[in-house]
């Protein structure tokens, strides 16, 4: 007779983070809420982290690692989703660590509010080595309501800290992997629309911030993907189809206006750079197509000044001296 199914599923996909993931992995098997399964999948890491899996797998019989699948973060959270059992599915990234009480509250919550299909909470913010690191407190909405508020520009719910339940999951189909590194965004939009969402005020999870993580590798794309989500959202808000359904990859800016009405481009656009004008580095790279055409195409154009002569301080002479031609000729 299989075991009954536990109350929660733990899932955590992990790639590259063999420094880091026994302690995010400890802080699970630490909780005080204990009746939970934790599976565990190595998206084809190359530095020992599926050792360092396999070696905590022996420890706690919770715990079940996943073979390789097909490559990516969102394959991965999706193979996670099919193999949980419980009625209810906690997230983990493997680079962070959560409080002992995480669980217990966030699945007291979910018990007190039976019209929630998902909560986060706040998190404490620390470095490479585990220590507390600075930066400007996010003041994340608490409630459904304000949480609807601020769905276009966040911030909205912490993704490392969620907790879900399976309906709620059903209900919108999982994770959509056209929207890479933007699929968390993609998630919440679809949810807002079919069940309430909360935070809770605690920090019960930190999040880890060091040079070269994931999260901030991918800006561009991740904003631009974010920017499509919103269009998507708004038309099926509008009774419209969502033209990104079933894609395996999301369409080129220059095909937006096609799908979604003019203008949408250059929403995007305008988007992805109000969001970077303080990383004149990574605007002189893969933000450059945008910049330069969100500058020929803006009547907000004082902001971009600022950023030519960001370009210019950063050693980035010839885009600056580009950039500020394309704001006299627009």
């Amino acid at each position: 007779m299989p075991a009954p199914a536990p109350a929660l599923s733990v899932i955590m996909s992990v790639y590259n983070d063999a420094p880091f993931v026994g302690t995010a992995i400890e802080s699970i098997l630490t909780q005080s809420f204990t009746d939970f399964e934790f599976l565990i999948v190595d998206d084809h890491s190359a530095d020992g982290s599926e050792a360092v899996l396999h070696e905590w797998a022996g420890r706690d019989a919770r715990i079940r690692v996943l073979s390789r699948g097909e490559k990516g973060r969102v394959p991965a959270l999706n193979r996670l989703l099919g193999e949980a059992r419980g009625e209810r599915i906690a997230l983990m990234d493997s680079d962070d660590w959560c409080e002992p009480e995480r669980f217990a509250k966030e699945m007291g919550f979910l018990d007190a509010h039976p019209d929630h299909g998902a909560v986060s909470c706040n998190c404490a913010v620390i470095d490479e080595a585990g220590n507390p690191f600075w930066r400007p407190p996010i003041d994340r909405p608490l409630t459904h309501e304000g949480i609807l508020a601020n769905l276009e520009s966040g911030p909205l719910l912490n993704h490392n800290a969620v907790l879900f339940t399976r309906a709620a999951l059903d209900a919108v189909g999982g994770y959509r992997a056209a929207y890479r590194h933007a699929e968390d965004y993609d998630l919440w939009l679809r949810l807002s629309r079919v069940t309430r969402l909360a935070n809770l005020e605690e920090n019960l999870v930190a999040y880890r911030i060091y040079p070269g993580q994931v999260s901030t590798a991918h800006i561009i794309e991740q904003t631009t993907n974010a920017g499509i989500a919103w269009l998507a959202h708004c038309a099926t808000l509008a009774g419209q189809p969502d033209p990104t359904e079933g894609l395996p990859s999301l369409p080129a800016l220059d095909e937006l206006d096609t799908l979604f009405g003019p203008g949408a481009a250059a929403k995007v656009r305008r988007r992805v750079i109000e969001r970077t004008l303080f990383a004149p580095d990574l605007l002189a790279a893969q933000g450059w197509p945008l910049l330069l055409d969100h500058a020929r195409e803006t009547e907000a154009r004082g902001p971009l000044w600022r950023v030519a002569a960001r370009l210019l301080k950063h050693r980035h002479p010839a885009r600056a001296a580009r950039l500020a031609a394309a704001l006299v000729g627009a």
